[in-house]
């Protein structure tokens, strides 16, 4: 997008286009995937005991193929007549998206994230009870219980909030500003939206031992035996 803005003088509507309606994909599939993984989190432990008997391998291709067909149906939106390419004064700060499709867009997102955020305060509320249960069954002390809870809390703390700050200042400027801002201005918001992306790969190799044994698995084909007996805790949400 920086490239069909800036290094080619004049830039066609085509390419215009073209790189907005990619920077929207993008955009959309980095949104949808968290929302994606927090949906299977969510359901990973209202249904645990048929969670991994319905979540086959082929469903699970079909549910990212969708996902990402929505998200080339949003790219393709600056083609199909969200765009400012006849009226320059109704720019957005996403040229050539007109500034009340970039709001729809905004609201969208937050909407998107307000349900993110209930869905982990459901996975929060389900992890304490399994915790619970996990302690009477078992007969852990107190200490052991409110550790394995206090690092499951500090794991959605990070994600959430790693999330909110990356994406949240970008969307409420979206809804404020106009293309009469500083380019500047819009890039520097931008550029930790698309960094988010970066950042949650490390988040949930770090946190997450399910992705560890994947990590573990594509680089060296093979998993420390420290993963395999292991028990599933409520820290591993």
């Amino acid at each position: 997008n920086f490239a069909v803005r800036y290094l080619l003088r004049p830039p066609s509507e085509a390419a215009e286009l073209a790189a907005a309606g990619l920077l929207l994909a993008a955009f959309s599939a980095s949104v949808c995937s968290l929302l994606a993984i927090t949906v299977d989190r969510y359901l990973s432990l209202y249904n645990a005991l048929t969670y991994h008997s319905e979540r086959t391998l082929g469903f699970t291709c079909a549910m990212v193929l969708l996902m990402w067909l929505l998200c080339l149906g949003v790219g393709l939106l600056p083609l199909l007549g969200w765009n400012c390419l006849r009226d320059q004064s109704s720019c957005s700060i996403l040229r050539p998206v007109t500034k009340d499709n970039a709001a729809v867009l905004a609201v969208t997102f937050l909407l998107l994230f307000a349900l993110m955020m209930q869905l982990y305060l459901q996975i929060c509320k389900i992890a304490f009870r399994h915790a619970q249960q996990i302690a009477v069954q078992h007969q852990f002390i107190a200490t052991a219980q409110a550790t394995s809870t206090r690092k499951g809390l500090s794991t959605l703390s990070l994600i959430l909030g790693t999330f909110a700050l990356c994406w949240i200042p970008f969307a409420i400027y979206s809804l404020v500003a106009d293309s009469s801002y500083p380019a500047v201005y819009t890039y520097s918001l931008a550029l930790p939206a698309t960094c988010n992306s970066l950042i949650n790969p490390i988040i949930y190799a770090f946190r997450n031992p399910d992705i560890q044994k994947s990590l573990w698995l594509a680089c060296c084909g093979c998993v420390p035996s420290t993963f395999s007996s292991r028990p599933r805790t409520s820290s591993d949400v």
